[in-house]
């Protein structure tokens, strides 16, 4: 009795059991909490910076494309007044006509000659690494030293390629090409060519590498020319990379400003106008003694948003479409 007494207070009771286990799993989960606020805190400047400078931002100008704002006092909610304007907004329209049509040119042109460079760099060319880097050189020219270089060589008096076509006996083709209205597009869209070709091609080239030479082989063993390797090898193969390239050029298409600002300011008679340049121009009152209008402005730049947003998420639609189609 004595014996089975002693055993029985020798043993932890119910509770004592109850609360060593409390006390063993307390570690773990204070263990846990730690490694969870750690995380936290790891990604909390990341969180703090997109807030800061992505979400408020964002959120600002959703709300001042619904006021009539010149930038002094109080911004005044008008609802949807502004869009509203936009309607009924012909400049507007023009603006928005000029961006489809660069945007429509600029993606073509910096997607197919990229891709025919990146195809003939590929070769291995004993000048290649030359080549690349001359073509890649405009890329890192920023847009207003590019866009000052570009005035001199279109320069109606004194530009190099009036100058260029009158030493080759072609002098009736000289013109003012950023001051005439039926040129000034296709000058731009050729200035835009020039430096993003070396980037996008850049992009191309790396997606070349990345190809299976074993492709190429079955393909010759099969019979097939360059053009059918390339048309059945080269472009299904790059479809990834493709959709990257248009997605830029439509994005950065859509809210280009840079360069045409300070080429052209937007015109002549507003024939180079785009929505970056037309809604700088009200936020800033490009006019003399105009009144900024920092709502209507933003309105517009909401507008630029919109475009880019659908932009991205047709192309991921169409390639995924396109991806699970192919396998």
């Amino acid at each position: 009795m004595a014996t089975a007494l002693g055993e029985r207070a020798g043993r932890p009771g119910r509770a004592g059991r109850r609360a060593g286990r409390v006390r063993r799993g307390a570690r773990p989960g204070g263990r846990g909490r730690s490694v969870s606020v750690a995380g936290y805190l790891f990604i909390l400047p990341t969180v703090a910076f997109f807030a800061l400078f992505v979400a408020f931002p964002f959120l600002r100008s959703m709300y001042l494309s619904l006021t009539r704002w010149s930038g002094f006092g109080e911004p005044e909610f008008v609802g949807a007044e502004n869009f509203t304007n936009l309607a009924s907004d012909p400049v507007f329209w023009d603006a928005l006509r000029t961006t489809f049509v660069f945007t429509l040119a600029t993606t073509v042109l910096q997607t197919v000659l990229p891709l025919l460079l990146a195809v003939l760099l590929n070769r291995g060319w004993r000048l290649g690494t030359l080549f690349r880097t001359v073509i890649f050189i405009p890329a890192v020219v920023s847009f207003v030293v590019t866009g000052s270089l570009w005035q001199m060589v279109y320069d109606p008096n004194f530009g190099t390629l009036n100058e260029l076509l009158d030493s080759l006996g072609l002098g009736s083709l000289a013109t003012p090409w950023l001051a005439d209205t039926t040129t000034v597009i296709p000058a731009l869209i050729l200035v835009s060519l020039w430096q993003a070709a070396g980037l996008y091609m850049l992009i191309f080239l790396a997606g070349l590498q990345g190809i299976d030479p074993a492709l190429y082989e079955a393909a010759k063993i099969d019979g097939a020319t360059a053009r059918q390797r390339f048309r059945h090898v080269t472009v299904p193969m790059l479809r990834n990379v493709t959709a990257v390239v248009v997605l830029l050029n439509l994005v950065n298409g859509f809210k280009t400003f840079d360069v045409i600002y300070v080429m052209t300011g937007g015109g002549p008679n507003r024939a180079s106008e785009v929505l970056g340049t037309y809604l700088y121009g009200l936020a800033f009152g490009s006019s003399a003694g105009a009144v900024p209008s920092f709502g209507y402005a933003t309105a517009i730049s909401m507008v630029v948003f919109v475009l880019c947003l659908v932009a991205t998420v047709v192309q991921v639609r169409v390639n995924r479409k396109a991806r699970d189609v192919h396998h």
